[in-house]
């Protein structure tokens, strides 16, 4: 396996004005993701499946303005409530990048009475994936702002 780099991660830091355990649930309970978890407000999810334990899996369900249908899922490898979530993230079939597992970590660190969230997700296989995912995580994580906050 080729050793993780600078250039196949995403990086993000955001600041929330919420407790770490708020922020942790909005990530972890389906009812409170599906307020946010989509890149941008015209997006939705039709269904997301979580088992929150190590070795658990996800899937969620993302439908675009267009009625476009993608979903995505994983295996929950690190489960640390309500310090950090590590998951394997790869797309179904029929997608673009179907055949490429990557993987996404979260972490959910106290600070200043709130919360600062790091995401990094890694393992990106050339530089259209890792600006799509980069590009959609933004938009997501501008969304959580909105429900935590």
């Amino acid at each position: 396996m080729v050793a993780p780099t600078a250039d196949d991660r995403v990086v993000l830091r955001r600041q929330y004005q919420a407790s770490p355990e708020l922020v942790y649930d909005a990530w972890t309970q389906p009812e409170q993701m599906k307020q946010w978890f989509a890149p941008s407000d015209d997006c939705s999810n039709p269904f997301i499946e979580v088992d929150l334990r190590e070795g658990g899996e996800y899937r969620i369900g993302f439908r675009s303005a267009e009625g476009e249908d993608a979903v995505v899922g994983g295996k929950y490898l690190i489960v640390q409530p309500p310090q950090k979530l590590s998951f394997t993230w790869q797309w179904e079939s029929p997608h673009e990048f179907e055949q490429h597992e990557t993987l996404v970590t979260v972490e959910f660190l106290g600070r200043d009475g709130g919360t600062e969230l790091v995401l990094t997700h890694e393992r990106f296989p050339n530089e259209k994936m890792l600006g799509l995912h980069d590009q959609g995580w933004n938009g997501t994580l501008d969304r959580l702002a909105k429900a935590v906050e």
